[in-house]
């Protein structure tokens, strides 16, 4: 099953050498599940996809920027996820992918008023306690008609969306290991996110974290949809 990841940012210079791209990441994450893999550069090559059926799934990534920007590939992506939903292709979004697939589907996505969240955080996703790492101040503040919330917090309220089996969307990051979140503390937290929340984050960096839970989730929605086509 071939799975196309959209990168939508890149990932710091400063971190590539130790951790690799998003790419990489959710090759990792996704490892065991029999897929095969085709990046797309979204963000710097406006690679959008010819058609939703060049790959069996799709996976959009984080990114350093705001949904809301003005930014040349925004409109297109935009438009290629609403074909990929309108052709029943799957997709799953993280951080930056799970706000712009709301946004792209008639949510709304806006920089939260409280602030930031940093490194381990406690939801409630699928009706389970699932820690993972995160990384934002933007949020989804209004859900796509036809979607559903399945998980958030009290910080994040739309901390994970589906839309039937077909979308699963999420606000942390599976795909950030706590080794990789130290690091962002120190190249990318430092003079942007208030230093208690560094402090706290950096105190409990080590605490285990969900992301293969959340990776077999990912997964699960792409095999789902293949035994689907396959039936």
């Amino acid at each position: 099953m071939l799975i196309g990841i959209l990168k939508l940012g890149p990932m710091a210079e400063t971190l590539q050498a130790s951790h690799g791209e998003y790419a990489d990441m959710f090759e990792r994450l996704l490892a065991g599940h029999g897929f095969t893999f085709r990046r797309y550069d979204v963000d710097e090559k406006l690679e959008i996809p010819a058609s939703p059926t060049e790959c069996d799934g799709w996976l959009l990534t984080g990114s350093k920027h705001g949904v809301y920007e003005d930014h040349p590939f925004i409109a297109p992506l935009e438009a290629f996820i609403r074909q990929a939903i309108a052709a029943g292709q799957p997709v799953a979004g993280i951080c930056f992918g799970h706000q712009i697939i709301a946004q792209a589907m008639g949510g709304h996505v806006e920089k939260f008023t409280g602030g930031w969240a940093i490194g381990t955080q406690s939801y409630q996703i699928d009706d389970q306690d699932v820690t993972l790492n995160a990384w934002h101040q933007d949020q989804v503040t209004r859900m796509p008609e036809g979607f559903d919330a399945v998980g958030g917090n009290a910080f994040c309220k739309y901390g994970a969306m589906v839309m039937g089996d077909q979308v699963f969307t999420i606000q942390p990051h599976p795909e950030f290991g706590n080794a990789l979140i130290g690091d962002m503390i120190e190249t990318r937290g430092r003079g942007t996110v208030p230093d208690e929340l560094l402090a706290h984050a950096k105190a409990t960096r080590d605490t285990p974290k969900d992301s293969a839970l959340i990776g077999d989730r990912i997964a699960r929605l792409f095999l789902n949809a293949k035994t689907r086509t396959l039936s």
